[in-house]
C-alpha cells in the first residue's frame, strides 16, 4: 500500500512539474535572406535600423538576434529553407509559388507577405529585336534562374501569349541563369553571347541608360496590370514554433515598409550606402521609387495569374482556391488577388 501510494505521488508531482515547465523556448538566432536590387529595401532598412531585434525584445525575446544573408536566385533560398538553416526567405513569386505546391500538404511553406509591386523589364542590346518573335538561336536571355524564377515564368507567360500555349517553353532554351549584376554586365559589355537580360529595378533603369538598349516588354504588359515581385516565406513548422520571433520580423517589415513609403529620399541613400552601388546616384533611386509603377505594400497582387499560368503548363501540380491558401492568416484581411 505504501508503494503505491508512493508512486501515485511521485507520478502526480511529475504531472504538476511538467504542467509548470516552460513551453520549448524559441530560437535565439534567425536566419534570413534577401536576393540583390532595390525590391528587398524593406529587408535592407530592417537590417540597418535593428527592426527584428527592436521588436523582439517588446515580445520578450531579450537574447534573439537575426543574421542576414545575400542569395543569387530563389531557388537557392528554398533549399537553404527546406533544410532549416534560413527561416525567412524573401524571393520571387515563381520561386514562392513552385515551393507552396511541393511542400503542400507537409511542411507547408507559405507566404508571409508580399514585399512589394514592381515590373520587370526585358531589355535587349539587339536593334533586331522588337518583340519576343525576333528572338534567334543566337541569343541567351540572361535571367536569376532558368525555368523556375519570377524572370522566368514571366517569359513564358509572354511566349505562351505570342506562339501558343503549347508553346510557352519556346524561349527556354535561350535563357541563362545570372545574379541580376552579372547579367547586366553580361549585356551591357557586347562581348559575350547575351544580348538580352530580363531583370527588375534598379538595374533595368540602369541598362536603359545605354543608348544600345531598348525595352522589349514589361511584365506589366504581360500580365495587364501591376503584381507583386518578391514574398517572404516561411515553414508552417517554423512558424507555429516560434510564433513570437514570427510576430516580431512581421512587425519589424510592417514598420520597415511604413519607413520607406514616408522616406524616399532617405530610403534612397540608405540603398546606396548598403549596396554600395556605383552605378546609380540618390537622384536614380528616388527617381524608381517615386514612379508610381514602384510600390512597397504587404498587399498580395495579381498572384494568382501566375498560380494559374503555371499549373496550366504543369510547371505546379497542386493549386490553391485562393492566394490565401498560400499565406498565413495574417495576411488573410488584406485585399489581395
Amino acid at each position: 500500500m505504501r508503494y503505491r501510494t508512493l508512486i501515485a505521488a511521485t507520478l502526480s508531482a511529475g504531472l504538476i512539474a511538467a504542467v509548470a515547465m516552460p513551453a520549448t523556448a524559441e530560437m535565439q538566432e534567425i536566419h534570413a535572406a534577401k536576393q540583390y536590387g532595390i525590391s528587398y529595401l524593406g529587408l535592407m532598412v530592417m537590417e540597418n535600423h535593428n527592426l527584428f531585434e527592436k521588436h523582439a525584445k517588446a515580445a520578450g525575446l531579450n537574447d534573439s538576434k537575426i543574421v542576414w544573408s545575400t542569395f543569387s536566385s530563389g531557388s537557392v533560398m528554398n533549399d537553404a529553407l527546406l533544410s532549416g538553416n534560413l527561416q525567412f526567405a524573401a524571393e520571387g513569386v515563381g520561386p514562392f509559388v513552385t515551393l507552396w505546391a511541393k511542400t503542400h500538404g507537409n511542411i507547408g511553406v507559405k507566404g508571409v507577405s508580399a514585399m512589394n509591386s514592381m515590373p520587370l523589364y526585358l531589355n535587349t542590346r539587339d536593334p533586331n529585336v522588337k518583340t519576343i518573335k525576333d528572338f534567334t538561336d543566337k541569343d541567351k536571355i540572361a535571367l536569376p534562374a532558368v525555368k523556375v524564377s519570377i524572370q522566368a515564368v514571366t517569359l513564358q507567360m509572354a511566349a505562351a501569349q505570342a506562339f501558343g500555349q503549347e508553346n510557352a517553353n519556346k524561349l527556354d532554351s535561350l535563357t541563362v541563369s545570372m545574379s541580376h549584376p552579372q547579367g547586366m554586365i553580361a549585356m551591357l559589355s557586347g562581348k559575350g553571347e547575351v544580348s538580352a537580360h530580363l531583370t527588375s529595378p534598379p538595374f533595368q533603369y540602369q541598362e536603359l541608360k545605354d543608348k544600345n538598349v531598348h525595352r522589349v516588354f514589361s511584365s506589366y504588359d504581360v500580365l495587364g496590370g501591376p503584381a507583386t515581385f518578391n514574398v517572404i516565406a516561411a515553414t508552417t513548422k517554423f512558424r507555429d514554433e516560434n510564433p513570437k520571433s514570427y510576430k516580431a520580423f512581421l512587425d519589424a517589415f510592417k514598420e520597415a515598409t511604413d519607413w520607406i513609403n514616408a522616406n524616399h529620399k532617405a530610403a534612397a541613400e540608405l540603398y546606396l550606402a548598403m549596396t554600395k552601388d556605383k552605378n546609380s546616384t540618390v537622384d536614380d533611386i528616388l527617381e524608381i521609387l517615386n514612379d508610381p509603377d514602384i510600390k512597397y505594400t504587404l498587399t498580395p497582387n495579381n498572384i494568382m495569374k501566375y498560380v494559374e499560368f503555371m499549373h496550366k503548363i504543369g510547371s505546379i501540380k497542386a493549386s490553391p482556391a485562393s492566394w490565401k491558401d498560400m499565406f498565413f492568416d495574417n495576411a488573410h484581411d488584406l485585399k489581395g488577388s
